[in-house]
């Protein structure tokens, strides 16, 4: 039998630095600061438990790491307890890039020392979480971590994301009982996706609240997966890290796809063998936040900032007041132009694409897949002048992005930054990586201080959800991990994208920005799309195309459409194209995962911009307007929405202009798979 001083969890009176902990009945607890949300450490087993208004969210589940054969968990208690930050310590630092003029940081954080290693966990008004600590020589070799999710409530609610590998997160979320959340690798998903992992962030609803389960602070170390056996649904979640590799190897592929090693270059860095271990890294460091946002509803999950709040700041003396947030025309979605690779993709192409963002104010022009010859980036394609075309660019103040598969830039991306800042280029648009592991994260951190030095730009495609690297990087803008526009290029109506761009509000962007890439002028109605790989549309109305600009988080908003249709369609497009990127404010308003999404956004000149999209069943959604403040005083509306028949003729529109008074509520009518967007300024 154990003794009763292990058996007792860990006591909730703070002890000063080096004082032996007593053990009592009661678990460690650390409370945020509006004392609602609360995250408890015990001991018997090491283990932890989420609270919010004393409703249990997330039940007592173990954690541990194995550490050079030795284990960090099980019975244990602590040595200490030390408060590392105080309910009344308010903080905030100015966050430029960003959905919120500041970012909060104020939180309550308690640390138990276990000698060599200690738990930190955190509460903030937004969320709790929790990390491992180590204090230990020399390098050591992390071989596994404990990191589960036990549901409280196994018949409620819950939306997830599965995968058939760690690293491709761009599928098609699905709505679940908690206790259906398993992966035994069939495929059932409307995507064909099998089911081996879920993939974060996960939200979960019980009670009258919402939890979302996500990650921070991700270094050198591989991301957070999960996964249950059908056989062990009435068990909690288990946490899944890839290994590290032990061997690599650059591929490519030809026109369908099939992969073949090249010695240099390629498309993927693909992992041939795996070490037995998640890495080997320092011994005196701190390992990924475990984070749990909690709301009361889900439409507040978009207001949180705790990914970005525990994540490692930018160092002191770095420098990013030239990082340029914007918006992007892009060639590869719309085939160049609908005109094709070998019509479009040409000196001459990428100039009409510079002429159109010049002409309409867009910051940026992506060069996608084409631009170098079979993925060498440092053979320009026979086609395409390079410099030549950043030149043409530079001369109509438009910046030039440089699309690369990551696999030209892994083990050179000192060179790669450098090389190609000196040639004028913007940035880099980085795709394929499609892994989880340290390793690859070691590559996500080496290239954003190399493009930083260089001043150059990044957006991480083909890469895992963010984990609030932009904090320490703003030139990181976006990343994918989205099932997003790009896939209607090869969509079939088998799968729901009304559900999908919905609830990617909900899970997705909880995590950060998201390179969605929306704007579609070819708008099909729900179940009868009918567009292309050289024409591709989109399903659902005009205005939900409108509206995902203000709505998804993107400091580089690409407008997916060819500069033809844009011209078209031009109304709409100025409109799209004169919606700012960042913001002083973010506020969710309203929606449900199944439902809709709504939420109102701050721009920095004080103006307002109200964005939602629908599933696909028809709505009328009464807009509260509280959040503009100063009751009685009169706005100008600017506003785009669905006309009567978008349901069958989804480019209808109804573009008008009004006047809403602040706190008065007005109802507006969305069709199945439809969206709005209002612009709101102060009345003079």
């Amino acid at each position: 039998m154990k003794s009763a001083l292990t058996m007792l969890a860990c006591s909730i009176v703070l002890a000063p630095a080096n004082n032996a902990l007593a053990a009592e009945s009661a678990p460690l607890s650390t409370i945020s600061p509006d004392g609602r949300n609360e995250i408890r450490l015990y001991s018997s087993p090491l283990s932890y438990e989420v609270m919010r208004d004393g409703t249990t969210l997330v039940s007592r589940t173990p954690i541990a790491m194995q550490i050079d054969g030795k284990s960090l968990g099980g019975d244990c208690l602590p040595k200490s307890v030390t408060t590392r930050k105080e309910p009344s310590a308010c903080a905030s630092e100015p966050s430029p890039i960003y959905k919120k003029g500041a970012l909060n940081l104020t939180a309550c954080e308690k640390f138990a020392d276990f000698g060599d290693w200690g738990i930190a966990l955190v509460a903030r008004n937004d969320g709790v979480a929790y990390r491992f600590e180590t204090k230990m020589p020399g390098i050591i070799r992390v071989e596994a971590e404990t990191a589960g999710i036990a549901f409280p409530d196994s018949d409620a609610k819950a939306w997830v994301n599965f995968t058939s590998k760690e690293g491709l997160e761009e599928t098609v979320p699905v709505a679940l009982r908690a206790k259906e959340i398993v992966t035994d690798g069939v495929t059932l998903t409307a995507n064909k996706t099998k089911r081996n992992l879920v993939y974060l962030p996960l939200v979960y609803s019980t009670n009258g609240k919402t939890l979302a389960v996500t990650e921070s602070d991700v270094i050198d170390y591989p991301v957070w997966y999960l996964k249950r056996p059908p056989e062990k649904q009435n068990e909690p979640l288990c946490g899944f890290f890839a290994k590290y590799p032990a061997k690599t190897a650059h591929v490519s592929n030809d026109n369908n796809w099939k992969r073949f090693d090249v010695e240099t270059g390629g498309r993927w860095v693909e992992i041939k063998e795996e070490a037995p271990w998640l890495v080997e890294t320092s011994g005196t460091r701190t390992f990924p936040w475990r984070v749990f946002i909690l709301a009361d509803a889900p439409a507040k999950l978009c207001e949180a900032d705790i990914v970005n709040a525990l994540a490692k700041p930018a160092e002191k003396g770095h420098d990013f007041s030239w990082v340029k947030p914007g918006k992007v025309a892009w060639d590869w979605w719309n085939d160049f132009d609908n005109m094709g690779t070998q019509a479009g993709c040409t000196t001459e192409g990428y100039k009409r694409f510079i002429d159109f963002a010049a002409a309409n104010n867009v910051e940026y022009v992506i060069l996608d897949e084409g631009w170098s010859e079979k993925l060498n980036i440092w053979k320009d394609s026979p086609r395409v002048d390079l410099k030549g075309v950043i030149d043409y660019a530079a001369s109509k103040n438009v910046g030039i992005i440089l699309w690369m598969a990551w696999a030209q830039a892994y083990g050179d991306e000192e060179h790669v930054a450098k090389h190609f800042s000196k040639l004028g280029a913007k940035g880099f648009k980085v795709d394929f990586m499609d892994r989880g592991d340290a390793e690859c994260q070691r590559f996500l951190w080496k290239f954003a201080e190399a493009c930083r030095k260089n001043k150059m730009l990044v957006d991480y495609h083909g890469a895992n959800r963010p984990t609030g690297m932009s904090r320490a990087y703003p030139n990181i803008l976006n990343y994918e991990g989205i099932h997003g526009l790009e896939q209607m290029k090869w969509f079939k109506n088998g799968y729901d994208m009304m559900s999908n761009d919905v609830l990617a509000f909900y899970l997705r962007m909880t995590a950060g920005p998201l390179d969605y890439t929306p704007g579609a002028m070819d708008n099909y109605a729900v179940g009868k799309y009918a567009g292309t790989y050289r024409n591709p549309g989109s399903v659902g109305t005009r205005c939900r195309q409108m509206a995902m600009i203000a709505l998804y988080e993107a400091p580089l908003q690409m407008l997916a459409d060819a500069p033809t249709k844009y011209e078209n369609n031009i109304e709409c497009f100025r409109f799209m194209a004169s919606t700012p990127v960042i913001w002083d404010d973010t506020i969710g308003l309203d929606g449900t995962p199944d439902t809709f999404a709504a939420l109102a956004r701050k721009a920095k000149d004080g103006s307002w911009y109200v964005a939602a999209i629908n599933n696909a069943e028809e709505r009328t959604w009464t807009l509260d307007t509280a959040f503009l403040g100063n009751a009685s005083k009169e706005w100008k509306a600017e506003i785009f929405r669905d006309a009567p028949d978008a349901a069958v003729s989804p480019t209808h529109y109804i573009h008008e202009t009004g006047t809403v008074t602040a706190g008065k509520k007005a109802s507006i009518w969305m069709a199945p798979g439809g969206g709005t967007i209002i612009h709101l300024t102060p009345s003079l």
